[in-house]
């Protein structure tokens, strides 16, 4: 097994502090090279989980989300790889994601919002799919939809998918 091989499955994280907890049992598990596509609703926990990645790579942080820069590069505090950590939300196509000019051979690269962005940048990559419980917290009907982001439950339930693609 190599990288998050170990951690295919879906399971439930229950707070915040679980969510980044998981974070850092995959920091553990990457290394240079790595590619981690990270999908899922606002607030769903993609930049919380990402924060315990990069605690466990020993990284500088803050680890905060990239959405006004596109992408934030946190150098290792131990002789590690750096953590890449990109925001594709904005971006238009593959080809945006390949000019930022991102080492992906000596990194550990996190992408949220990357579905459909990272095919043919990598041969392989772990995909993390983010699902809000709608057992009565963070969702205010049947059909998922969120009445405001302001009204979400931090503490909800978050269902987490972790695969290998392709």
């Amino acid at each position: 097994m190599r990288g998050l091989d170990a951690l295919v499955g879906t399971r439930e994280v229950t707070s915040p502090a679980a969510m980044e907890q998981l974070g850092e049992e995959m920091g553990r598990m990457l290394r240079s090279g790595d590619l981690v596509v990270l999908t899922g609703p606002l607030g769903a926990g993609k930049t919380t989980l990402t924060r315990g990645i990069g605690r466990a790579l020993g990284v500088r942080g803050p680890i905060q989300s990239p959405t006004f820069v596109l992408a934030r590069t946190h150098p290792s505090l131990v002789g590690g790889a750096p953590l890449v950590h990109v925001d594709a939300y904005r971006l238009g196509s593959p080809a945006e994601l390949e000019d930022l000019d991102i080492d992906f051979e000596a990194s550990v690269v996190i992408v949220e919002w990357g579905r459909g962005m990272v095919d043919g940048i990598r041969e392989s990559w772990w995909e993390v799919e983010f699902e809000r419980e709608w057992h009565g917290h963070g969702v205010d009907n049947a059909c998922g939809t969120v009445a405001r982001e302001d009204e979400l439950d931090a503490d909800a339930p978050r269902r987490v998918t972790i695969s290998r693609r392709p």
